[in-house]
């Protein structure tokens, strides 16, 4: 039993000193310092890039997308506080990269009210995705069109409520409801087909 306490003490050590590390990065980053400003870079690019990609479907643009994120987080480090994650206030600044380029693209543009035309829609089987790996389920995500991988991914995965998702993406909240509830079920109808 003292062994666990000493590995659970190592472990807690070891994060602490992570953290510290990761806040010394941002220190300097704010100071402008370009050897900081890389090792954040490298430290993130991987993980931004998979959230750019999941939002654009294209890895060329996804790359553009994560060099204007990092230009934003670089100019507008000095505004992290230190309160929460780093990288989930790094998140959104990438979320909301990816999202403007969508809206620059007219790819978030309804051609009517989605509220007008809410239809009963099946709840997807969740005992089917137990079944599928993660690459493959990211796959069928990827399958979603625009729009609907859109509101799918800033609800399911970056947990953004469809209040919040309706004031990003000037929409109303039943709207994005509706491309939620109907993105669900074509990505049933796509992990069924993938199996």
């Amino acid at each position: 039993m003292q062994g666990f306490f000493v590995i659970l003490h190592l472990i807690c050590r070891m994060e602490i000193m992570l953290c510290q590390k990761e806040q010394q990065l941002i220190a300097e980053c704010k100071r402008g310092k370009p050897k900081a400003q890389e090792e954040i870079y490298y430290k993130f690019a991987p993980i931004m890039l998979g959230v750019c990609v999941r939002y654009v479907n294209d890895l060329e643009t996804a790359r553009d997308i994560l060099q204007e994120g990092f230009i934003r987080l670089f100019a507008n480090i000095d505004k992290y506080s230190g309160a929460g994650s780093f990288k989930n206030w790094a998140r959104r600044i990438f979320v909301t990269s990816a999202l403007e380029h969508l809206r620059k693209n007219d790819v978030l543009k309804f051609a009517h009210n989605i509220d007008d035309h809410i239809e009963q829609l099946e709840d997807i089987n969740t005992s089917i995705i137990d079944k599928i790996s993660n690459e493959d389920l990211m796959i069928c995500i990827a399958k979603l069109p625009e729009k609907y991988r859109t509101v799918f991914n800033l609800h399911a995965i970056e947990g953004y409520s469809h209040a919040e998702i309706a004031n990003m993406l000037k929409i109303t909240e039943g709207t994005s409801w509706s491309l939620y509830a109907r993105a669900r079920k074509m990505l049933q109808k796509n992990i069924q087909r993938f199996r």
